[in-house]
């Protein structure tokens, strides 16, 4: 059996995807879940994950993202946008979700809201997007993990035009900001990069222990 360690020794940025291999309804479900899991400041996930499936869209979003054929080759397309409202609101859904979860009256939570309500607020509304930008980071490495471990192919992308991704998914509508996306499927046996040996720093080079 294969550790986590084998796969992310598997794992690459493909470049090719074949498109006409698709995830499993299976499999796809276990990435929602495990992205869904992933570590969130507070627990708060300021953010939304919108998987693109429609190919018209898709190819929409191509042109958007400087023709990149990741885009419309793979078999999902997930993108990571943050919360450009972050606040009391999303606090308040938070407290009440802990509150039937785990079966706490919110009134004996209001310490904690009263907590993170203090540190939003005192956030400039540019210093809050990117906070919210770098929770959207922490839910895209566990996508990656994930994808690994079932040999699914994952690439996290930056080279796209938030402006227009934002436009064409409506996301200026819904207070949400394209801060990262990952195409996810399954590599193509034409693409070279597959067979690259991986490039990381050493152990000496990366690790500094004090």
């Amino acid at each position: 059996m294969s550790t986590l360690l084998d796969n992310l020794n598997w794992r690459y940025a493909t470049k090719k995807f074949d498109a006409t291999k698709k995830i499993s309804s299976e499999d796809l479900n276990s990435l929602k879940e495990a992205v869904r899991l992933a570590a969130s400041s507070y627990g708060l996930q300021p953010y939304k994950v919108v998987i693109v499936e429609n190919p018209e869209i898709r190819e929409q979003l191509k042109a958007a993202a400087y023709g990149q054929t990741q885009i419309t080759d793979s078999s999902q397309l997930f993108i990571f946008a943050n919360d450009l409202n972050a606040g009391p609101e999303s606090v308040a859904a938070y407290i009440q979700n802990i509150s039937e979860t785990r079966g706490i009256p919110t009134e004996a939570l209001g310490g904690f809201a009263d907590m993170m309500n203090g540190v939003i607020s005192n956030l400039s509304q540019d210093a809050k997007n990117i906070w919210t930008a770098k929770q959207t980071y922490i839910a895209l490495g566990t996508l990656l993990a994930a994808a690994a471990e079932l040999k699914i192919d994952a690439t996290p992308m930056e080279g796209f035009n938030a402006a227009a991704f934002n436009e064409i998914l409506g996301f200026d509508k819904l207070g949400l900001n394209a801060s990262v996306i990952a195409t996810v499927g399954y590599r193509h046996t034409e693409d070279d990069t597959q067979h690259y040996k991986k490039v990381r720093k050493s152990h000496e080079e990366l690790f500094i222990t004090i």
